[in-house]
């Protein structure tokens, strides 16, 4: 008997034979923001061993989520990417970021490690399509050495790591920040008000973003005993 199998004629069940393992899921988020080389999931998942990453690659590609790429010029070198299996997880990726952005983040613990990098995927999550509704605008966002850019487009949204080609408004600041307004402790608009973060372009778009963006009030997940 597989031990990893539920061995349930369920789909639910069969989902989770898949994707349940530790780890699976989160490299399932990695690659929903494009092609990734071997290094590059290292070090976004820290805690994740050289043997175990390529035993869950492995078994991505075995199970029709992933395949091997060749990077475009000028890197040329080997990557995973999604594929359209795995890009259609999307989905459930982003109820689970919404689901814990409103009942498990909190503040960060002191053994957590943090990546700017997961910002694409979690300004997916809290994205207010009616907010953009006939709006057109490009953000860029620099934090620390990463960069990424979301492109608005009528109510869509297409979120990219690396640099935008024309932006419309480009945000600097440090990952303490990202830190700090998902843990509620501050907004981008009073980080840009007490200078630790910076931002350049249409003042209006710059505005816009808080509309755009919205982060759902945190959920207290303390048992109710009142009952």
């Amino acid at each position: 008997m597989d031990q990893r199998s539920y061995n349930q004629f369920c789909a639910t069940a069969r989902t989770l034979d898949i994707i349940g393992e530790r780890w699976t899921l989160l490299l399932v988020r990695e690659l929903l923001t494009g092609p990734k080389r071997f290094g590059d999931l290292q070090k976004s998942l820290r805690g994740l061993g050289t043997g175990l990453l390529s035993a869950r690659l492995k078994h991505l590609e075995r199970e029709g989520l992933a395949r091997r790429v060749t990077l475009p010029p000028p890197a040329r070198t080997p990557a995973y990417e999604l594929t359209e299996a795995g890009r259609e997880l999307e989905p459930a990726v982003m109820a689970l970021a919404r689901w814990g952005t409103k009942w498990a983040m909190g503040e960060r613990h002191e053994e957590e490690s943090f990546h700017p990098g997961w910002a694409v995927l979690g300004m997916r999550s809290c994205f207010v399509p009616e907010a953009a509704a006939g709006l057109r605008a490009v953000y860029e966002f620099r934090v620390d050495d990463e960069l990424f850019h979301v492109d608005v487009d009528d109510g869509r949204i297409d979120t990219v790591h690396g640099p935008a080609q024309r932006p419309d408004v480009v945000v600097e600041a440090g990952q303490d920040v990202l830190v700090g307004i998902a843990a509620r402790r501050t907004t981008l608009a009073e980080a840009l008000a007490d200078g630790t973060a910076r931002a350049t372009g249409d003042a209006r778009l710059l505005h816009a973003l808080g509309e755009l963006f919205v982060w759902p009030p945190a959920g207290d997940r303390t048992p109710d005993n009142s009952g």
